[in-house]
């Protein structure tokens, strides 16, 4: 699956609205994850990877409008803690659902395409400019964005994102395209 242009000038148009401040190498590696369900519009990531080392790492992350990054964790490996993570909203709202207390409703929809029974996280953190949250490791969780999309920047221990465990046994995390 190929990203259309259009799809990468609105991924870059956020993070222009988050007056984020990126090089031009930078916008040219921009990672766009489908997770193999090549419904990019409803279920997909768009994030740039600053720095990713055997002690931290930090990523900044694009949801499109409605656009949701499907329910995972992230184990444990070769006897070493899973990833712990902190997300901090630069721009829009993200709706973040994480393991915890049940609640009756989420304030979103869950994503059209028929992959609603994965994403089983319920308890509702809701994230706008100046916020964040820390999410330990092994912790289940999912996030979209509001209506006008959303920037979100990531902290975190080392990312093995191949290794993440998903809820949906379809998905398939890699890369599928880069601006060129």
């Amino acid at each position: 699956m190929l990203v259309s242009e259009d799809y990468k000038n609105n991924v870059k148009e956020l993070y222009k609205k988050a007056q984020l401040i990126l090089t031009e190498q930078e916008l040219n590696n921009i990672e766009f994850a489908d997770f193999g369900l090549n419904n990019i519009d409803n279920e997909g990531l768009n994030l740039i990877i600053y720095i990713n080392t055997d002690r931290y790492c930090a990523k900044e992350m694009v949801l499109l409008p409605n656009q949701t990054c499907p329910e995972h964790r992230h184990p444990d490996i070769n006897n070493s803690r899973g990833k712990q993570e902190t997300f901090r909203c630069r721009w829009g709202k993200v709706y973040l659902y994480v393991e915890g207390e049940n609640k009756a409703n989420i304030s979103c929809t869950l994503p059209l395409g028929g992959n609603q029974q994965y994403y089983t996280a319920c308890q509702e953190i809701v994230l706008v400019p100046g916020e964040q949250y820390t999410i330990d490791p092994n912790i289940k969780h999912w996030f979209k964005a509001g209506p006008d999309g959303a920037v979100v920047s990531e902290f975190s221990s080392t990312s093995y994102d191949e290794f993440d465990i998903f809820t949906n046994p379809n998905i398939n995390r890699v890369c599928q395209d880069r601006i060129r």
